[in-house]
C-alpha cells in the first residue's frame, strides 16, 4: 500500500506538467529521407552545406539504430522504417519478440506511399498526396577513403530534394524527416548483421532530423532523454503524424521537441560521449579500483593483516575502492568528451570525485570504529546511484556503468547492474549500522526504512522503473526484517514476501499504465504485453536473453560460478573453516541473516531479470570488496 501510494504521488505531477513538457509536431510527415552511415560528426556548414541547412531548420538528436542483441545494417533499418522493430523479421530468432511475417504498417497510413531513389520524382508524389520514401547514398567506414567522396554525393542528393522543393528556406518545405537508419551499408550483410551485446557497441549514434521541431533537440517516450531518439521511433512518428494505429504493439514512441540552446551540440555530444565511454571507462575505474585490490592482499594475507598499521590501510583501501562506480555513474556531470584526451580526462573525473567521497567516508568520527568506513561507503554507493535516478537519470548517459545509447538497452531509470549496486550496498551499510545498533525493534525499522527507500526509487516509473528489482527487494528486505525481529521464519512468510513483491510492481505497472503511451515506462508497457496476450512470450524471451549471457560469454559464466561458490561458502563458514567470518558471526550474530537477505536478494534478482548475471556480478564486486574489510584481525600463530 505504502508503495502504491508513493508511486501515485509521484505519478500526479508527471501528469499535471505534461503541458509544459516535451512538443509534439502536428504536421503529418510526407518526406521520409533514408541513408545509413551518417553521424554529426560530418555535418557542418563547409563540407554538408545542404545537411547544415536542413538541420538549422530541423528538430535534432542522435539516434539509436542498434540493440542489445542486434547489428543493424541498410537492409534492417529500412525493414524497420516499415515495421517498427529492429532487424529482419524473417531471420530474426524466435526469442527476439519481433513478429514474423513482418508487418508493414505503412498501410495502415490515409496516403499511398511512393518510393523512389531519384530527387525530381519527389515533388510529384507530393502533389499526387503521396507519403514518399528516398533512399539516399549511404556513408562507408570512417576509414574508408571513399567516404568524403560518398558524402559529398548524400549532401547533393539532399540539396537536389530540397531544390524541387522550393530550396531549403521554403516556407511551404512538407513535413521531412532525415534518418541515418544504420551504421553500416556492407555489400555482404549477412556478415555484418551479428548478434550480441558486444557488438552493438561497435557501432556509433546517427543522425536523424525532424523539420516539423525547428532549433529544438529531439525526444521520445521511448529514450526520454533529451537529443536522443531510436530508430523504432521514426514509424511511431508517422503513424502518429497522420493520427493512423499500429497494428499491435510497436516499442517506439513519436519524437517530440525540447527547447536546447544548441541542439547540433548536444546531439553531438550524446553522439561522442557514446562512442569513447567504452574505450575510456578501463582506465578511468581501472586505476581507482586497483587501490582496492592493494587492500584485498593486506587484509586477506595474514601475515600483513597482522600489522596494524599496515591492515588498517589496507581496510581503508579497501573501503574507498568502489567510490569509484557512483562517481563514474554521474561522470557527465563534466563534458570530459570534448577534452584534447578524453581518457585522461574522465580519469581525472574519477580520480577527483572519488577523493573527495574518500575524505568524506576516512575523516570523520565514524573511523574510530572498523565497521564506520565501510558503512558509510555502502551508504554513499547506494545513495548516489538512487539519487540519480530518482532526479530523472539526466547524468548516467554514456557514462562508465551508465545507461549506453549505443546498446539500446536502457535509457533511464536503474539497470540490472545498477540495481545489484544498490541492493549489495544497502544490505552492507544495514549490517555495518546493526553492530551499533542492537534493539530488535529498531533494526527493523532501520530495515523497512531502507527497504522502502530502495524499492520506492527502484519501482517507481519516474525514477528507476525497474520491474524485476521489486520483485527482489521487497523479499529480500522483507526477510531481513523477519530475521532480525526475532521472530520465527515460516513457509508462509516467504511465499507471502513473494506475493506481496508481485503486488506491488503489479500495482505500480498498473498506475503507469493508466498515463498516455508516450509517458509509460517499462512497467507501464509490460501491463500492454500483459492485456495482449504476449505473457508468455515476453518470459521466454526474458529467459533466453539470461541463458544467452551466461552461455554467451566466458568471464560472466565464469563469475556466475564463483558467485554460487561464494554463495554457499559465505552461508556457512564454520564448515569451511573460514575462521574470521566465523569471528565476525560470533561477535555479531546479525551478520549472517544480513548474508541470508544478501543471497536471497541476489538469486532472485538473478532470476527475474533478462540480464541477471550483471547483477549477481555487481553485488559480489561490492562485498567482495567490503567483506573483507570488517572482518577481525587474523589469530596469531
Amino acid at each position: 500500500m505504502l508503495l502504491a501510494i508513493l508511486a501515485a504521488l509521484t505519478l500526479l505531477p508527471m501528469a499535471s506538467s505534461r503541458a509544459d513538457g516535451p512538443a509534439e509536431a502536428d504536421a503529418p510527415v510526407r518526406l521520409v529521407i533514408a541513408t545509413a552511415g551518417l553521424t554529426w560528426d560530418d555535418i557542418d556548414a563547409e563540407s554538408t552545406p545542404a545537411l547544415q541547412c536542413l538541420a538549422d531548420r530541423s528538430g535534432l538528436g542522435a539516434m539509436n539504430t542498434t540493440s542489445t542483441t542486434v547489428v543493424s545494417t541498410k537492409r534492417q533499418g529500412l525493414e524497420t522504417l516499415r515495421t517498427g522493430y529492429r532487424g529482419l523479421a524473417e531471420e530474426a530468432p524466435r526469442t527476439s519478440g519481433i513478429p514474423t511475417p513482418p508487418t508493414d504498417q505503412w498501410e495502415q497510413l490515409p496516403v499511398a506511399v511512393a518510393e523512389t531513389d531519384y530527387p525530381s520524382e519527389v515533388p510529384e508524389a507530393l502533389d499526387d498526396g503521396d507519403l514518399v520514401e528516398l533512399v539516399a547514398p549511404s556513408l562507408p567506414d570512417h576509414d574508408d577513403p571513399a567516404r568524403e567522396e560518398a558524402l559529398t554525393e548524400l549532401d547533393g542528393t539532399v540539396a537536389a530534394t530540397l531544390e524541387e522543393l522550393g530550396g531549403c528556406e521554403a516556407a511551404d518545405l512538407p513535413r521531412t524527416l532525415l534518418v541515418s537508419v544504420a551504421a553500416t551499408d556492407p555489400e555482404d550483410p549477412e556478415a555484418v548483421e551479428r548478434t550480441g551485446a558486444v557488438a552493438s557497441r561497435t557501432v556509433g549514434l546517427q543522425v536523424a532530423m525532424d523539420t516539423a521541431l525547428p532549433g529544438q533537440a529531439l525526444t521520445s517516450g521511448a529514450t526520454k532523454q533529451n537529443g536522443v531518439v531510436m530508430v523504432t521511433d521514426v514509424l511511431a512518428t508517422i503513424l502518429s503524424s497522420h493520427d493512423a494505429s499500429a497494428a499491435g504493439l510497436i516499442p517506439g514512441q513519436p519524437f517530440r521537441g525540447v527547447e536546447d540552446a544548441d541542439a547540433q551540440q548536444l546531439a553531438w555530444d550524446r553522439s561522442e560521449a557514446g562512442r569513447l565511454v567504452d574505450a575510456a571507462t578501463v582506465p578511468a575505474l581501472g586505476s581507482w579500483l586497483a587501490l582496492g585490490v592493494v587492500g584485498l592482499v593486506i587484509v586477506l594475507v595474514p601475515s600483513l593483516a597482522r600489522r596494524p598499521r599496515l591492515a588498517a590501510v589496507g581496510r581503508s583501501l579497501a573501503a574507498i575502492a568502489p567510490l569509484a562506480l557512483p562517481v563514474g555513474l554521474c561522470a557527465s556531470l563534466v563534458p570530459w568528451w570534448r577534452a584534447e584526451s578524453p581518457t585522461l580526462a574522465l580519469t581525472g573525473v574519477v580520480w577527483g570525485g572519488s577523493a573527495l567521497l574518500s575524505a568524506l567516508v576516512l575523516a570523520g568520527p565514524w573511523r574510530r570504529s572498523r565497521f564506520g568506513p565501510v558503512g558509510l561507503s555502502s551508504a554513499l554507493i547506494a545513495g548516489i546511484v538512487l539519487l540519480e535516478s530518482a532526479t530523472g537519470s539526466r547524468l548516467q548517459l554514456s557514462s562508465p556503468l551508465g545507461a549506453q545509447p549505443i546498446s539500446g538497452g536502457r535509457f533511464y531509470g536503474l539497470s540490472n547492474h545498477l540495481f545489484g549496486l544498490v541492493l549489495a550496498a544497502a544490505l552492507m551499510a544495514l549490517l555495518c549500522l546493526f553492530t551499533v545498533v542492537h534493539a530488535q525493534r529498531a533494526r527493523v525499522l532501520w530495515t523497512v526504512g531502507a527497504g522502502l527507500a530502495v524499492a520506492g526509487v527502484c519501482i517507481a516509473p519516474s525514477m528507476g522503473a525497474d520491474f524485476g528489482s521489486g520483485l527482489a527487494t521487497i523479499p529480500a528486505f522483507g526477510l531481513l526484517a523477519l530475521l532480525v525481529s526475532g521472530i520465527r521464519l515460516r513457509v508462509w512468510h516467504v511465499l507471502a514476501l513473494g506475493a506481496g513483491g508481485a503486488a506491488a510492481v503489479l500495482g505500480v505497472s498498473f498506475l503507469d499504465w493508466l498515463r498516455p503511451p508516450e509517458d509509460r515506462t517499462h512497467l507501464g508497457r509490460f501491463i500492454d504485453e500483459l492485456l495482449s496476450g504476449e505473457l508468455v512470450a515476453v518470459i521466454v524471451r526474458k529467459l533466453a536473453q539470461n541463458i544467452q549471457m551466461a552461455t554467451g560469454y566466458w568471464a560472466l559464466a565464469l563469475l556466475l560460478v564463483l558467485a554460487v561458490l561464494a554463495s554457499i561458502a559465505i552461508l556457512m563458514p564454520r564448515r569451511l573453516r573460514w575462521r574470521r567470518l566465523v569471528a565476525l558471526d560470533e561477535a555479531h550474530p546479525v551478520a549472517q541473516r544480513v548474508r541470508v537477505a544478501l543471497v536471497v536478494g541476489a538469486w532472485v534478482g538473478y532470476a527475474v531479470n533478462d540480464t541477471g548475471p550483471v547483477l549477481v556480478a555487481a553485488m559480489l564486486g561490492i562485498w567482495l570488496a567490503h567483506l573483507p574489510a570488517i572482518l577481525p584481525d587474523p589469530e596469531r600463530g
